[in-house]
């Protein structure tokens, strides 16, 4: 109804409508869309337990016990992969071959190029779905069962979304989340056909010149579609291949999927940048909470530890590090992911310390921070429930912007040969690969990893300005260090 505000509907809706029954239709939507996917989310857990186990150290009496944990974890990874879910390849097959009538084995007999977008759709419709199921459980609370009526949060969520960049930004960032995190439903094949056995998976297709259904291997029918400068092999961007398979990025040198190497690649850009970011954080915070608390001394060491820091040029000193640590025992975890993340920490924790001191000491100087010294609290329960309460939009304001910055940097030290070992799948490497093709009729194999590196970068700067806006309307873009060199990368 025109001039209807939302609140007004909702209003009239909680008067016609008991609030107990909107939160067992709010829960009862909740559990369903958890329930469609429990499998793959049992197979997520289990299987990242698995190989954070196998890294573990095996020392004296507890090898046996960490084997069996591994084993177990294993053996729950294996039977979760068991349980049908919604959103899986086996619902929505995209691979399939023509018998000279139809095609056989797709979705429904649609064409492989068809079959796998429907299967994109519905897991992108999942995604929004879910979001908005918990966007209602937010606005449920805050208007229904929140004891206060108004909180300052509120303001902030509100100007949020009012921001045009900053939605535009979480949107993006939306989307790159749900690529990683469905990254084996979403490619038009699997990593290990792809990638790791090629030549021990099978297909079927048409052969047009003996009019019959032939079997070949994965491994044979790459060297077929090879994408090679303008060779007539070249698979480029929303094409068919001879064997029927579908290639919504063309096909990489290898004659192998580039979607599928790209989606596979967000998931290793997506958990380095999270984990780098995350141990910067605690750094940045902690040394932060501490300088302003005590300042004097113990300040002016850390601004010289931090100004010693930031003086070395830090490209050089990431490609030093990776070098001088390559080969070690660290870099084996995660194909040398874990050795960039803490690179990353360690060079990377000053920039977001520098933009967070600031506000800690401001907070530091508050009424009640000298409140609850006098009440005798200790200093660490002061910076914990006093000071960092106050400083945590600026920590999410500069980690979006530093994540991004981090995933630069991820991948301009793949593309120089010295970041995730080959041949685990990562944006970087693909541009290198494909660097060499760049004048010629294979131009996509660079072209397209660098454009998403692009708008995922962009998205997340964009929600860092989103989010600074909504906490401080009075912030000037121009001040902010991290925002200007896209988290220090």
């Amino acid at each position: 109804m025109a001039g209807t505000t939302a609140d007004e509907t909702e209003s009239r809706w909680s008067m016609a409508v008991p609030s107990d029954w909107r939160v067992l239709a709010w829960s009862s939507a909740g559990f369903l869309l958890v329930a469609v996917q429990a499998g793959a989310l049992a197979e997520f857990v289990f299987g990242f337990l698995a190989d954070a186990l196998a890294f573990v150290p095996a020392v004296g009496p507890l090898e046996s016990v960490l084997s069996w944990s591994v084993g177990a974890a294993k053996t729950a990874d294996a039977a979760a992969a068991e349980v049908p879910t919604l959103l899986s390849r086996a619902v929505f097959p995209n691979e399939g071959y023509w018998n000279g009538e139809r095609w056989v084995g797709t979705f429904i007999g649609f064409r492989p190029g068809i079959a796998w977008a429907v299967r994109v759709l519905a897991v992108y419709a999942y995604a929004f779905g879910f979001a908005a199921w918990a966007f209602v459980g937010y606005r449920l609370y805050r208007r229904r069962y929140r004891t206060a009526q108004w909180t300052p949060r509120d303001d902030m969520v509100d100007r949020f979304r009012s921001h045009g960049w900053g939605k535009f930004g979480l949107v993006v960032v939306f989307m790159f989340v749900v690529m990683a995190v469905f990254a084996p439903t979403l490619g038009p094949t699997t990593v290990d056909q792809n990638m790791r056995n090629s030549y021990t998976h099978e297909i079927d297709y048409w052969n047009a010149d003996t009019g019959q259904v032939e079997t070949i291997t994965v491994g044979e029918a790459n060297l077929n579609t090879q994408s090679r400068g303008d060779n007539p092999q070249t698979v480029m961007p929303f094409q068919t291949d001879q064997y029927g398979r579908y290639h919504p990025f063309g096909t990489l040198p290898n004659g192998r999927d580039l979607f599928t190497f790209i989606v596979a690649g967000s998931r290793i850009s997506l958990l380095i940048g999270l984990l780098a970011v995350g141990l910067s954080a605690f750094l940045a915070t902690s040394l932060a909470l501490v300088a302003a608390y005590y300042k004097g001394r113990v300040d002016l060491g850390l601004v010289l530890t931090s100004d010693s820091v930031m003086a070395m040029p830090q490209l050089l000193l990431l490609i030093m590090l990776t070098s001088v640590l390559a080969g070690t025992w660290i870099d084996g975890i995660y194909s040398g992911g874990f050795l960039l993340a803490l690179i990353f920490a360690f060079t990377g924790w000053t920039y977001m310390w520098r933009s967070l001191r600031g506000p800690a000491l401001q907070i530091s100087e508050r009424q009640w921070i000298d409140a609850a010294r006098s009440y005798g609290q200790t200093p660490r329960k002061i910076m914990r429930k006093h000071m960092l309460p106050y400083i945590t939009g600026y920590l999410l304001i500069y980690g979006s912007m530093t994540l991004g910055g981090a995933i630069i940097s991820i991948a301009g030290l793949s593309y120089l040969g010295l970041g995730v070992s080959a041949p685990t799948p990562e944006w970087g490497r693909a541009i290198e690969i494909g660097q060499e093709y760049v004048n010629t009729g294979s131009w996509h194999i660079s072209l397209i990893p660098g454009v998403l590196i692009t708008v995922v970068v962009t998205g997340f700067n964009a929600l860092g300005d989103g989010i600074r806006d909504a906490i401080d309307p009075q912030s000037d873009a121009a001040d902010g260090g991290v925002a200007s060199t896209g988290g220090g990368a």
